[in-house]
């Protein structure tokens, strides 16, 4: 792989990555609540979850689930159902006193699940990431280079999501404030559940 083609993969994975998706609303929903302390589990969650994606999708995961109607459903379901039972938590969380943010192994592997779970994603890496493979060059080191990248990416996207969240959280204080932003990440996440449902298999 040549230094044009690499940096044309960092343009374009960056440009995917400053999309909020279901896992950036989890970062924003759990940094609101737990400020600073839960942004490195959060990050590492997200560098798992996209590390492990990644991986499987070069590794033959992704073509199983373009040729496998049940492979790719059961993925699907087990994260949509997932995400709406993270938005459904998140309309349901007190409002008063101070937030309860989740303990920061808990928050990082929800970051993790819902990241690596994501069907639409995995789908994504098998189309978009053998673009940018050569195949007159070794197939490994190619791999471990846009793998390694992408979740370099993917993290300090995350990191940065987790930052602006976290500083704003010192700042909102009302519980009709903190209500409506649950209330907003909740219909998110619920609806990003239900879109990761709707999915058909060459989604």
């Amino acid at each position: 792989m040549n230094l044009e083609t690499w940096l044309a993969f960092l343009a374009a994975a960056a440009a995917l990555l400053v999309i909020p998706g279901p896992t950036i609303l989890l970062v924003l929903g759990q940094s609101l609540g737990g400020g600073r302390r839960s942004t490195l589990p959060l990050v590492a969650g997200v560098a798992a979850g996209d590390a492990l994606a990644m991986s499987l999708s070069l590794a033959g995961l992704g073509a199983l689930l373009a040729a496998s109607a049940l492979a790719f459903t059961v993925l699907k379901w087990a994260g949509a159902a997932y995400l709406i039972w993270l938005g459904l938590r998140m309309w349901r969380a007190p409002v008063e006193g101070a937030p309860t943010p989740l303990p920061p192994r808990r928050a990082g592997m929800q970051a993790f699940l819902v990241t690596a779970t994501n069907p639409k994603s995995i789908a994504f890496f098998i189309a978009f990431v053998p673009q940018f493979l050569d195949p007159t060059r070794p197939f490994l080191p190619q791999a471990g280079l846009l793998v390694g990248s992408f979740v370099i990416l993917g993290a300090g996207n995350a990191l940065g999501y987790a930052l602006l969240a976290g500083r704003l959280s010192s700042a909102i204080r009302r519980p009709l404030t903190r209500r409506i932003l649950n209330r907003t990440g909740s219909t998110m996440l619920i609806g990003a559940g239900v879109a990761t449902a709707l999915l058909g298999r060459r989604a």
